[in-house]
């Protein structure tokens, strides 16, 4: 077997298959799981999202620095903590969860940065910060949010039933004491203070009876003397999915409709990606009541993550409806948002992903290139500009340049190998392994070339193209590096190492690096390949070096960004 750790189902067909599904009962334990119905019953209701549409966006609360923060295998230090906050500011975001203060020294130093820095949170949004249901950290949060005119404080509770059972050895009556006992000294601590508003989530709340939410929530509505003018949140989280996206809207559906005082109630919603569906999730309850949605940018978070902001937003946006949050830049948004997380957006993630908006198909090029030509003409008999025209284009459902980006195959179809490409035939001729971007680059280089010559070219002709227009573009320049120094032209420069003290004396950012050696089949000896995007003087430019030392081939990539920098 080639797979011998694999049980392939092998029992006998169900009599009540149709006969054009043989599927076979498999060895999975199947057996050990309930179903959600059996887990919390929902009251059933006359459904009304199934019949509405989004037209306006939500209130969008991004938990990156909070949420998505401690899910991190290295949390963010206070440097990448600011570009994070400063990035959300610059994409619109007007509620930003900013921390549990009363649970890291670093959240609460940064609390206190915003707080006592002038200017340093505009005057149109509200900082969030987080805390559980215990007098000493809510006493500790609130000296974190000391001179915060605008401040939501974010309560929270586990409330399910296997959590009061296993957790935290509680019944619903005890459970909704200690709530009421937390909320109580909460709103001691806020008196005389009206930029505080409150925010309640009971924990895993898909899991939990929605009478008892219900109790909880209306106990603190009244509690905190919720008004429209001071309303209250009430933040109902899918902390861990476990059903279909359509039974999280009947719940928020039950909860909009049953909640006292809902004029003086932002009903929030946090959903969690453990089934793939959170996207899903977060849609249908906004369909359902849902004002408000917690989520990160590129669905960082616990386990699978957390609702995905950027898609949820873009998913509107390609609706016709403003998502009134800025993505004319996406791919600088997706890096500063790999250098917070130290994580990488993977190459298909929806509208931010290297291929999104490629085409390895040649029927689908052949659409696509169609349907750009169509486009420009119907533009030009409207009278109105491509870029402002309506967007119609197969194969592509946004324009890329909504994004700051343009439609680029990063691969060819090459008529010599059936199934190669730019990509394809480097790495197999030359062992090559372009990264995505690089390659997305590069691909604009051999559509010049092709385009002038009218043919295809071979794989030593890419090669040098290839080596043309990286290899040699480094410009000579005498150079030596240490552990964390380097010098560059008589120019001194200090980094993490020597490849970063190398960027630092040519005073350039390094975005992204990756190299590998090249394989002995492609008859290059042991020779190392390193790539290199970094940020020149303003312009995001990549580069490579080919050497038989590591290192040299990262200098020489470094000066090959340089030299095309300057070239450009």
């Amino acid at each position: 077997m080639r797979f011998p750790t694999l049980r392939t189902p092998a029992g006998p067909v169900p009599v009540t298959a149709p006969a054009w599904n043989p599927q076979r009962p498999g060895a999975m334990p199947s057996h050990r799981y309930r179903p959600a119905h059996e887990r919390v019953h929902v009251p059933a209701l006359m459904r009304r999202w199934p019949g509405r549409r989004i037209g306006h966006a939500p209130l969008w609360v991004p938990v990156d620095l909070r949420d998505g923060n401690q899910a991190l295998a290295e949390p963010m230090d206070p440097a990448r903590k600011q570009r994070m906050f400063d990035l959300l500011l610059a994409m619109g975001f007007k509620e930003i969860e900013v921390g549990y203060p009363s649970a890291s020294r670093t959240d609460f130093d940064f609390v206190r940065q915003l707080a006592t820095v002038p200017g340093a949170v505009p005057e149109d949004v509200t900082v969030v910060v987080f805390t559980a249901a215990r007098a000493d950290l809510i006493d500790r949060t609130f000296e974190a949010v000391e001179g915060l005119p605008r401040v939501v404080v974010h309560l929270y509770t586990a409330t399910a039933p296997l959590w009061r059972e296993v957790v935290l050895g509680r019944d619903r009556h005890e459970l909704r004491a200690l709530i009421t006992e937390a909320a109580t000294h909460l709103a001691r601590r806020a008196d005389g203070r009206p930029g505080v508003r409150f925010q309640f989530s009971p924990e895993v709340f898909n899991l939990t009876e929605p009478d008892y939410v219900l109790e909880v929530c209306n106990g603190l509505t009244e509690l905190w003397d919720a008004s429209p003018d001071r309303p209250v949140v009430h933040n109902l989280p899918a902390t861990v999915e476990i059903a279909t996206p359509n039974v999280y809207a009947d719940q928020i559906e039950y909860l909009h409709r049953h909640l006292e005082r809902r004029e003086s109630v932002i009903l929030s919603v946090h959903p969690h990606n453990d089934r793939g569906t959170g996207v899903a999730c977060a849609e249908l309850a906004v369909l359902a009541g849902a004002q408000r949605v917690e989520g990160c940018l590129f669905g960082n978070g616990e386990r699978t993550g957390n609702v995905d902001l950027v898609t949820l937003a873009l998913n509107l946006h390609t609706q016709g409806v403003d998502p009134m949050l800025d993505f004319s830049d996406l791919d600088e948004i997706r890096r500063t948002v790999e250098h917070c997380n130290r994580l990488p957006v993977h190459e298909r993630h929806p509208y931010a992903g290297d291929l999104v908006h490629t085409a390895f198909s040649g029927t689908h090029q052949d659409a696509i290139k169609k349907g750009f030509a169509h486009h420009a003409k119907v533009a030009a008999e409207s009278g109105v500009p491509a870029r402002e025209a309506p967007w119609s284009v197969p194969y592509l459902p946004i324009d890329p340049a909504d994004l700051g980006r343009d439609y680029e195959a990063v691969i060819r179809v090459n008529s010599q190998s059936g199934k190669g490409g730019i990509a394809y035939l480097l790495q197999t001729g030359h062992g090559l392994e372009l990264p995505r971007r690089l390659q997305i680059e590069f691909s604009r280089v051999v559509q010049e070339a092709t385009d002038d010559s009218g043919r295809e070219v071979t794989a030593e002709e890419l090669y040098g193209l290839f080596r043309a227009e990286y290899l040699d573009a480094a410009p000579d320049r005498p150079w030596q590096a240490g552990d964390d120094w380097a010098e560059v032209d008589g120019r001194r420069g200090e980094g993490a190492g020597p490849l970063d003290a190398v960027a630092d004396a040519l005073r350039v950012d390094i975005l992204h690096f990756s190299e590998h050696a090249v394989g002995a089949g492609a008859g290059a000896g042991s020779d190392a390949v390193a790539y290199v995007e970094a940020r020149v003087g303003g312009q995001v430019v990549w580069g490579a070096g080919r050497d038989g030392s590591v290192l040299t081939a990262g200098v020489r990539a470094v000066l090959s960004a340089v030299g095309r920098a300057q070239r450009e």
